[in-house]
């Protein structure tokens, strides 16, 4: 497709002229695909790696790892402080076990302290309980014995009075008095 300029209208006097241009004419091959180029390219390629490498290892990359760097230490100290507060936390745990333990021991010692103390009242009570039924139970026997002995007196006398009363009414023979004293004392002695 041909193209055509022309000028306008022109003054007075002046020659026109009219200028044609092949569209493609003037442009070889893409300059990247164009062989005529891979020097220059290859050379600009080269300073462009070079220089990016130079900007990389001298700059950025040292920024990188003093990022790195500081991040790993940062991590480290939180570790070493995670485990020092775990090693507290650890030693605080014992503490409390310790003193829980100290506390049930000292309310154990209290316990049988307690026990001991009631235990001891309570045998001190049945010991003056038992003193005291003893003391009774030595004045009931004393009052048995002491009417035991009144009546076993007046037992020998009525048994006397009876022997005599029953000889004289079934037997023939009479006995004596003292006879008959010391047969009711030999049959009360046994």
């Amino acid at each position: 497709m041909a193209s055509t300029t022309e000028a306008t209208q022109p003054a007075a006097g002046e020659a026109t002229a009219t200028t044609e241009v092949a569209h493609g004419e003037g442009h070889g091959a893409f300059p990247p695909f164009d062989s005529s180029t891979f020097p220059s390219q290859i050379l600009w390629l080269a300073i462009a790696f070079g220089l990016l490498y130079l900007l990389m290892s001298r700059i950025a990359l040292p920024r990188v790892a003093s990022v790195l760097d500081a991040r790993s230490d940062r991590l480290a100290s939180d570790i070493d402080e995670a485990n020092r507060l775990k090693n507290e936390s650890d030693a605080m745990a014992a503490a409390y076990e310790q003193a829980l333990a100290e506390a049930r021991n000292n309310a154990s010692a209290i316990a049988q302290k307690a026990s001991n103390a009631a235990k001891a009242e309570a045998d001190a009570k049945r010991a003056e309980a038992e003193a005291s039924v003893a003391a009774k139970l030595a004045e009931a026997e004393t009052a048995i014995v002491a009417a035991k002995t009144k009546a076993m007196s007046g037992v020998s006398a009525i048994a006397i009075d009876t022997t005599d009363a029953i000889l004289k009414y079934f037997a023939t023979g009479a006995a004596t008095k003292s006879e008959i004293e010391q047969a009711v004392k030999a049959a009360l002695a046994k």
